[in-house]
């Protein structure tokens, strides 16, 4: 409304009485037009909400009298009580409305579980489930899909039919990554998504805040509760000139994680802004905010613009793209806004990247990889270059990696490597297949992948190396952390981006700089490639391929849900026991983790994704990737009760059985990576109580803390050096626990011997009646019986 008046002020053609009245013609207008524009087409009684959010922000903007960044317009024109929400950065904790929910089906198995326990007849708010995570790659595209859709037939129709009962539109096995089917359907300028796979923050790209969660919290929404958020602190990243050559928007966040680290971001939004935002295609900047997960950020942002206007009128929403021009107002940073830390990134000095190996913040110029890779013994031969995924998979990242592949062809080269070509949705495959691209990519040597995670995920089974042969792989992947793509502890990761690998992988080797470094044609010729180039958007416009969606019927309780009790694959769930209101005593460590814990540590991915729905039978792979500090080994620890050595799932089972709560003690960042709940559902399920460690990722430990356990950090990380596996573990006053209050901790020694440390945790208030009730599943039911 500030806006509209602004504007038509400036006018000065009119009297007072003729610009008032001018305005609320256009207001009505304005509003009665946002009224009409639905927020997907799929969403036939879902509308756009800017009229409310302009009305929330003005509340919150009048409060906080001061201007204010994208990120915070977006989140704060959310909240449930604009008028009353104490805000403040970093430390209040906010109580936020999202427009919508979205599930890929590894976590939606879980998470559909929980609404069925809930009780409730249906999502309160538009919701999606996305077949993406349980397709291996194998052969090729179509037959790894008939495979998939074989031997996933039970929870496919589990997730089908739930989400017609309940009211959630459900995407079929072979749509594509739920990332780019969010960015191409429902991703818009302003919204305020969760969603249940750490990536979610792709949307950034079209200048919403999307956001990563267990799929606790996505309950939480579907059941019409207000989502909790910490307030985020927001990064600002400033960036000038403009992309061109070699460098692309993944060299972007390439950089930055090699600035901020894997737990740079945490507990803050980064916001993108500056005049080199226009020269960013808008998949493009969904790649930098896809990315962002690895930094540990809440989700990333960048400001809308003629990028994502465009794409928006090329996917089909160009009613959308008109009303947020009219909201633009809501849709950027104001001048003059505050961040709490800036990031300058020149964008005519930034040089290509590749980052890694195992870790994606280990960031090298391209230039620089070689020398690098010499110096640390990194194998130099490339065994495999991937390209896709839901960070590289749109159609200018295709179409730049085409053109790399089409150089070589001309000069009757192929790749030197194995290459995989991962479309990351069907109206990616049927348009790159339609503007020749596929075919391009198939005589370069290259295999396309069906429409899914495949091995960004660990969704590969490869045949090419054994497991501990030392190797090298580049992709255009997210994610490089040990064993994440193909179980192979000895695999050397790296990422970059598409048109980087089509280049690696055509030289053969991790020490090959494009801009300067030559190559040798079939002819014998010496001939350098020239820089990519690549149409951000199809001349011809999108095919969208196959019809791979299922809406929900207008009325699905009749719909029939059925859970067999001797699957292997699901599992119903039953409510864990709530806390006792003793202090928890003498209590084991079960593990006491060395080094990066992420979760794929915790509850490994790959051939495990088959249990997400049984939640017995996944807790067999509970921490079997952590390092023991004991031993330096992974999955071997020692029975307190025997003296004997096994797996970690079998002497936490050993434990439970015979009533002995544990406990495990980590390092840094624990828990970064997936979002996967399961990393907090397993521990819990087989009888632990409190994780301690010297920092947490944000997401695991708010699952963590959704679960009923406890998750404390050492008020002196030094102190975790005290910790020996044989400790017994105390936690003393939990009748007393309060938010902001430190929780006493003695340690009790083999020898007898006692010490005590002060534990700190972030638990407000309603997180702690969580713990009290075991989980906030338990307090979600506690709260219905009480209606």
């Amino acid at each position: 409304m500030a806006y509209c008046t602004r504007l038509l002020l400036n006018q000065g053609s009119k009297g007072v009485v003729g610009q008032n009245v001018h305005f609320r013609m256009f207001h009505l207008t304005l509003n009665g037009f946002a009224r009409s524009v639905l927020m997907s087409k799929f969403d036939q009684d879902s509308f756009m909400p800017y009229e409310k959010l302009a009305s929330n922000l003005e509340i919150v903007k009048k409060r906080l009298n001061r201007p204010l960044t994208l990120a915070e317009k977006v989140l704060y024109s959310h909240l449930d009580q604009p008028s009353t929400q104490k805000i403040e950065r970093g430390e209040s904790y906010l109580r936020l409305r999202p427009d919508r929910v979205a599930m890929q089906d590894a976590t939606a198995q879980m998470a559909m579980l929980q609404f069925i326990s809930s009780g409730l007849a249906k999502v309160a708010v538009p919701s999606t489930i996305h077949c993406d995570h349980l397709i291996e790659a194998q052969v090729g595209g179509d037959k790894d899909l008939a495979r998939a859709k074989d031997i996933n037939k039970e929870v496919y129709n589990f997730l089908s039919t739930a989400s017609a009962k309940y009211g959630v539109g459900f995407w079929k096995p072979g749509s594509g990554i739920i990332h780019q089917i969010i960015l191409e359907n429902y991703a818009f300028p302003g919204v305020l998504l969760i969603g249940t796979d750490s990536h979610t923050p792709n949307g950034g790209g079209l200048g919403g805040l999307c956001i990563g969660v267990g799929g606790a919290d996505a309950v939480d929404v579907m059941a019409d509760i207000p989502w909790e958020l910490k307030c985020p602190k927001v990064i600002g990243v400033n960036l000038t000139g403009k992309l061109s050559g070699w460098t692309s928007s993944k060299d972007v966040i390439l950089k930055v994680a090699g600035i901020l680290t894997v737990k740079g971001g945490t507990g803050a939004i980064v916001e993108y802004f500056g005049p080199g935002v226009d020269s960013i295609s808008c998949t493009g900047m969904g790649t930098i905010c896809n990315m962002g997960a690895e930094i540990g950020a809440t989700t990333s942002v960048f400001p809308y613009n003629q990028r994502m206007h465009d794409y928006l009128v090329a996917t089909g929403r160009k009613d959308i793209a008109v009303l947020a021009n009219d909201y633009k107002h809501l849709l950027t940073g104001d001048q003059g806004a505050q961040y709490d830390q800036v990031i300058n990134l020149n964008l005519d000095e930034l040089e290509p990247h590749i980052n890694g190996p195992f870790t994606p913040d280990l960031a090298h110029p391209i230039s620089e990889v070689g020398k690098q890779a010499k110096k640390h013994g990194w194998p130099l031969d490339i065994k495999v270059g991937l390209i896709g995924s839901c960070t590289n998979s749109s159609y200018e990242d295709m179409g730049r990696a085409a053109s790399i592949a089409k150089q070589a062809l001309k000069r009757g080269l192929k790749s030197k490597t194995q290459f995989t070509v991962t479309p990351g949705s069907e109206q990616i495959r049927a348009t790159i297949e339609r503007d020749g691209f596929a075919q391009v990519f198939d005589e370069f040597g290259g295999l396309v992948l069906a429409n899914a995670c495949g091995p960004c995920i660990g969704q590969w089974d490869r045949k090419d190396v054994k497991k501990g042969e030392k190797n090298t792989i580049v992709s255009s992947y997210n994610r490089n952390f040990t064993g994440r793509n193909d179980a192979n502890p000895a695999t050397h990761a790296f990422v970059t981006s598409p048109e980087l690998v089509t280049a690696l992988a055509l030289a053969g080797t991790l020490d090959f700089d494009p801009r300067r470094d030559s190559l040798t044609a079939a002819n014998g010729e010496k001939f350098k490639l020239d820089p990519p180039s690549g149409d951000e958007l199809p001349s011809m416009g999108f095919d969208p391929g196959q019809d791979t969606y299922q809406p929900p019927p207008k009325e699905g309780s009749s719909v029939r849900v059925d859970v067999d009790p001797k699957s292997q694959r699901l599992q119903l769930l039953s409510p864990f026991d709530k806390w006792d209101g003793n202090d928890l005593s003498e209590m084991a460590i079960l593990i006491k983790v060395k080094g990066k814990c992420t979760t794929d540590h915790i509850s490994a991915a790959g051939p495990w994704l088959k249990y997400r729905g049984h939640l017995d039978n996944i807790s067999n792979n509970m921490f079997i990737g952590a390092i023991n500090s004991d031993n330096n080994e992974a999955n071997k620890v020692k029975n307190l009760l025997t003296g004997e050595f096994g797996t970690v799932p079998d002497i936490a089972r050993s434990y439970k059985a015979k009533g002995l709560k544990w406990v495990v003690v980590g390092d840094e960042n624990y828990g970064e990576g997936s979002s996967r709940e399961h990393a907090a559902l397993e521990p819990r399920h087989l009888g632990g109580r409190a994780i301690i460690v010297k920092s947490f990722a944000r997401i695991h430990e708010t699952n963590l803390k959704k679960q009923g356990l406890l998750p404390l950090t050492f008020a002196n990380s030094s102190d975790y050096d005290k910790i020996q596996s044989t400790d017994r573990i105390t936690l003393l006053g939990l009748k007393d626990l309060k938010p902001g209050q430190p929780v006493k901790c003695e340690i009790k020694h083999a020898d007898g011997k006692k010490e005590t440390i002060q534990l700190n945790h972030s638990m407000n208030e309603q997180q702690i009646e969580w713990f009290k009730a075991g989980s906030a599943l338990n307090r979600m039911a506690l709260t219905k019986q009480k209606a």
